[in-house]
């Protein structure tokens, strides 16, 4: 019987070929940069739409640096990551890294950090963070956990069971990318979520689409009935932000507000 090829899984390992190139040892490598903090933190501001101007939280993103090249972004080494399995120690480091930084000081009181699918079957990953922030005496409402909703619809249970531990603990949940599907109460119910990222697809698409605008409507609609908070993400345009500002989105985050900075320049901005 002939095997159907699959054309998204062999660009992805066309792409992590290109990339592991001069890797002789691609895990013993990350793990070097990882332990030789030869990765660095950036963040992007998340602004209020009700208090024009003001950072309510940031999202925590990450760059490698190469040797002879400037920072790698984010889509030249994560996928090398989770292909050698190591996003949770990947997701660890930039814990750590967050919680250092803010212990220092930081004018932007919550960082939000991204989940991993494999970091949501992690038992311990809860429990390293609490002890991180217990040590420098910081609560647990000073991060949030993004989970996004193609995880949620891929490992149901391991993404309620990690949001669920999560809250319990003082933390809040993110939900990412909602929307871009048919919108749905079902997701924001099972993980009970604080914070929803309204998808870029829609936000993107705001000035210029009906269906986009109808999109946002409904979502903005399933936000109130479940009472949680929305967040457009992707913003680029004043018109876009107008558009939230009008259906009532809480917050907006994207390039056309703020570009991702160096996390020591948010936090002390």
């Amino acid at each position: 019987m002939t095997s159907i090829r699959d054309p998204h899984q062999d660009r992805l390992f066309e792409q992590l070929e290109r990339q592991l190139t001069g890797w002789e040892d691609p895990p013993a490598r990350l793990m070097q940069a990882l332990r030789q903090n030869e990765l660095e933190l950036y963040a992007q501001p998340i602004f209020s739409l009700r208090d024009a101007g003001t950072i309510a939280m940031a999202e925590v993103l990450v760059r490698m640096r190469e040797e002879e090249r400037a920072l790698l972004p984010p889509g030249m080494f994560l996928p090398v990551f989770e292909y050698c399995g190591m996003m949770h120690e990947l997701d660890r480091w930039v814990a750590r890294q967050t919680v250092a930084r803010l212990a220092r000081g930081s004018r932007v009181r919550r960082f939000t950090l991204n989940i991993s699918s494999q970091t949501l079957s992690d038992a311990s990953y809860l429990k390293e963070i609490v002890a991180e922030l217990a040590r420098v005496r910081l609560p647990a409402a000073a991060l949030a956990f993004e989970i996004s909703e193609e995880d949620l619809i891929a490992l149901p249970a391991s993404a309620m069971e990690f949001a669920s531990a999560a809250r319990n603990l003082g933390f809040s949940i993110v939900l990412d990318g909602f929307g871009r599907r048919a919108a749905s109460l079902a997701p924001l119910r099972a993980l009970s979520v604080n914070y929803v990222k309204v998808d870029g697809v829609i936000v993107l698409g705001l000035e210029n689409s009906a269906i986009a605008r109808n999109k946002l409507e409904a979502v903005v609609q399933i936000s109130k009935v479940v009472g949680v908070e929305l967040i457009g993400e992707c913003v680029e345009t004043p018109g876009a932000i107008e558009h939230l500002r009008k259906q009532g989105v809480a917050y907006a985050q994207g390039y056309g507000m703020s570009r991702p900075a160096p996390i020591d320049q948010v936090a002390a901005a």
